[in-house]
């Protein structure tokens, strides 16, 4: 199968408050690989990160815990192959590249939590969802995997969903930053 062009569907670049409190940002070209492991596979003690949490690997792998015996792997854009790869897959194990299949992107910004909660059913206090944390939940009624990784001290959280729903999420996140100032470009709105 030759390679194809990676597009996102999401139609807009960054959208961002004039005073950087809130940012939202596509990142779906992110690697993405969904790996399913039993327990006592050599997959799954080597990714070793319980339901709900995450870590960064030294590889610059980002390891989440998304579901018992389900690991998430982001990577850096062109990885997913090598980060696949690098899965041992004997006994019950599946890898899946899930690059093309899913929209991923971030919010940012010490009004992040702020903004996510207009539009999230999930409590995002810091006890509740704190950095590192992986959840999943409705984000603007579109079924979410989330991911709280925060930047520079400041909230921040990778969503990620389903690829077709990517744009709308996308505009949904970007309409409710008008509450904190953000001015969208024309033809970027849910009304």
């Amino acid at each position: 199968m030759p390679d194809l062009e990676f597009k996102s569907p999401v139609a807009h670049g960054p959208i961002s408050t004039p005073d950087g409190a809130v940012t939202v940002e596509d990142e779906t070209v992110t690697a993405k690989i969904v790996v399913r492991a039993a327990a006592g596979t050599a997959a799954a003690a080597d990714l070793a990160v319980p339901y709900g949490q995450s870590r960064l690997r030294a590889d610059g792998t980002l390891v989440c815990g998304t579901r018992p015996d389900e690991w998430t792997l982001f990577a850096a854009v062109g990885r997913a192959a090598e980060v696949a790869a690098s899965v041992n897959t004997e006994g019950f194990v599946n890898v899946i590249d899930i690059t093309h299949g899913r929209a991923m992107m971030r919010v940012s910004g010490r009004k992040a939590t702020a903004l996510l909660a207009k539009v999230c059913n999930i409590d995002l206090a810091d006890d509740m969802t704190p950095d590192g944390a992986v959840f999943s939940g409705s984000v603007a009624k579109v079924t979410c995997d989330l991911l709280r990784s925060d930047r520079a001290g400041e909230p921040s959280y990778l969503i990620s969903c389903e690829r077709s729903f990517g744009d709308y999420l996308f505009a949904a996140l970007a309409d409710a930053c008008t509450e904190f100032g953000a001015i969208l470009p024309v033809g970027l709105d849910i009304h």
